[in-house]
């Protein structure tokens, strides 16, 4: 058959979750047995997410292919299990510099480059480009903003086009905020009105509503809304809050949104999927009743920023049969004076990635109480890299030991920058990004983890993605491996350090690179496994007793 596409937007306010509404959607036809893929386009002129900062756009996420992405590429990739790649990821930033390069070059024959065609031809080639190389029954397309930004025109404009030359083809969800007001104790609907009435100006008719609630619709207000926005009932939908994000599909199964839009591309619709190893991971996820405490030291107050990493977590719990309960432990207010109070009920401890000075000498104190202390403990990028600057200073003897990225004058460089690196001077796209192979020793704890049922060497060599600029100095590797900590993981063809641990310690392991991105809902990361089974065994009900407000019962 024909490629089909559907493009997910999203009106009267953002943050409505249309990442998880797209993934849902994927899912959902992926079950049906189609080959689909997700990508998002955003409106802002970066040319990706790299230079941003956590607090203003959420974590960067990094695809196998080198890419740096937005988060919601992570949700597509957590449910649906497909490998996203730089075709997944566009930004207006990007179409504009295509267009703009092109005319440099001379390819547009000294014509005048305006938004339409130029612009929106360059959009419009980009959303067809996923199906028409892979041979996909679905490209999803989510668009980011929310409808009447100015920002966002072209993309509205490129999806009316779209929309004309595709016809029974293409398909628009277009998802909106239904506020419910507690003096009047009434859901209102008029803001859906008003956004689908500015869709409607843009030259869209949406085929699907799903109406973001936190209070349950009844059919009479659904019918309400199909009435005035001449959508048909069976494709206005809710989207009400759940326990957990991954409910979202099998509400959106069982109001039938699957079905609704394969009547609208005139798809035969046949049985509902069982979706049974997805309904196992709910009940699992419904079973788990002990909680597990896990304090993340990092410096971005934000759930957003370290989201994967959260989500990896939660799943490696949910397989282990617990709640892991996260705690955000801000690495700047740690000093050796309170480390024991703020790290106390944890029963493991993540040290979180980030770049820049701030907050690491409080990564540092945190990572010498842990080792210390045998707390189970997971350093990722630039934590593994705090791990071993603290080991360089306490136990190697280097008092004076750092990143060549905090002190550049520093004598004992235990983290240096690489060789390749050291002449660029632009920040975005220019880190070591993206899959690299790593070779695992035999019997190491990481092995181990990849390896959990002995099988030998069924996993000798891995493959993760990375997002950094500095790595370990090999100049150290033979101290560091007399002194205890192993490096157990090499990276074959540039002999690179990517992971190291220390044996006679419960759980100490700190990775190069990010484990987080490979986690998904139905294969939760090794790593991530191993380390909340470490956490669960180290936990207790004696020292993990939490009151509500997060402190601990004494």
């Amino acid at each position: 058959m024909n490629t089909k596409y559907i493009f997910v937007t999203g009106g009267v306010v953002s943050s409505l979750g249309k990442g998880i509404i797209s993934a849902s959607i994927g899912k959902l036809l992926q079950a049906r047995g189609f080959k689909i893929t997700i990508q998002k386009f955003d409106p802002y002129i970066n040319i990706d997410p790299g230079t941003l900062n956590p607090y203003e756009h959420g974590e960067c996420y990094v695809t196998e292919d080198g890419f740096e992405t937005d988060l919601d590429l992570g949700h597509y990739e957590r449910f649906t299990g497909i490998h996203t790649t730089r075709n997944n990821s566009v930004t207006t930033g990007r179409i504009y510099k295509t267009v703009i390069d092109r005319e440099r070059h001379g390819d547009y024959l000294g014509k005048t480059i305006q938004v339409v065609p130029h612009i929106t031809d360059e959009i419009k080639r980009r959303m067809l480009r996923e199906g028409l190389d892979e041979g996909l029954d679905f490209v999803i397309t989510e668009v980011g903003g929310t409808i009447g930004d100015i920002e966002s025109a072209p993309f509205m404009e490129a999806i009316r086009q779209l929309r004309w030359q595709l016809g029974r083809d293409a398909v628009c969800v277009h998802l909106t905020y239904v506020p419910y007001l507690k003096a009047a104790d009434e859901l209102k609907t008029k803001p859906t009105q008003h956004s689908v009435k500015e869709l409607q100006g843009m030259g869209i008719q949406p085929d699907v509503l799903v109406l973001r609630t936190e209070r349950h619709l009844d059919d009479h207000m659904r019918m309400k809304v199909a009435s005035f926005c001449n959508v048909d009932l069976e494709c206005v939908v809710q989207s009400e809050d759940m326990p957990s994000i991954y409910e979202v599909p099998v509400s959106m199964q069982k109001q039938g949104l699957d079905a609704a839009i394969m009547r609208k591309i005139g798809i035969p619709v046949g049985e509902t999927p069982a979706m049974k190893p997805w309904h196992d991971f709910l009940g699992k996820q419904r079973n788990a009743k002990r909680e597990v405490h896990i304090g993340l030291v990092g410096k971005y107050d934000l759930q957003d920023a370290y989201k994967s990493i959260r989500e990896s977590l939660n799943l490696a719990g949910i397989y282990n049969d617990v709640k892991a309960r996260l705690h955000f432990i801000n690495s700047e207010e740690i000093s050796r004076d309170n480390v024991a109070e703020k790290l106390e009920g944890m029963a493991g401890i993540i040290i979180c990635p980030g770049f820049g000075l701030r907050g690491i000498e409080g990564k540092i104190i945190a990572a010498e109480y842990t080792r210390t202390n045998d707390i189970p403990t997971f350093g990722i990028c630039l934590g593994m890299q705090m791990m071993v600057i603290e080991f360089a200073r306490n136990v190697l003897g280097y008092k004076d030991a750092n990143s060549r990225e905090m002190d550049e004058q520093t004598p004992h460089n235990v983290i240096d920058i690489m060789e390749e690196q050291k002449s660029i001077t632009q920040m975005g796209g220019t880190m070591r990004l993206g899959a690299y192979e790593c070779e695992l020793r035999e019997g190491s704890r990481a092995w181990k983890a990849y390896n959990p049922c002995g099988e030998t060497a069924r996993h000798g060599t891995i493959s993760e993605r990375h997002r950094h600029r500095y790595e370990f100095n090999n100049v150290y590797k033979e101290e560091y491996e007399e002194k205890g900590m192993k490096c157990v993981g090499i990276n074959p063809a540039a002999n690179l350090v990517e992971i190291v641990e220390i044996h006679d310690k419960r759980w100490y392991v700190g990775t190069q690179f990010h484990p987080e991105y490979s986690s998904t809902v139905l294969h939760p990361h090794p790593l991530f496994m191993s380390f909340i089974k470490e956490c669960a065994a180290n936990s207790c009900n004696s020292c993990n007793s939490w009151s509500e407000n997060g402190t601990v019962k004494t």
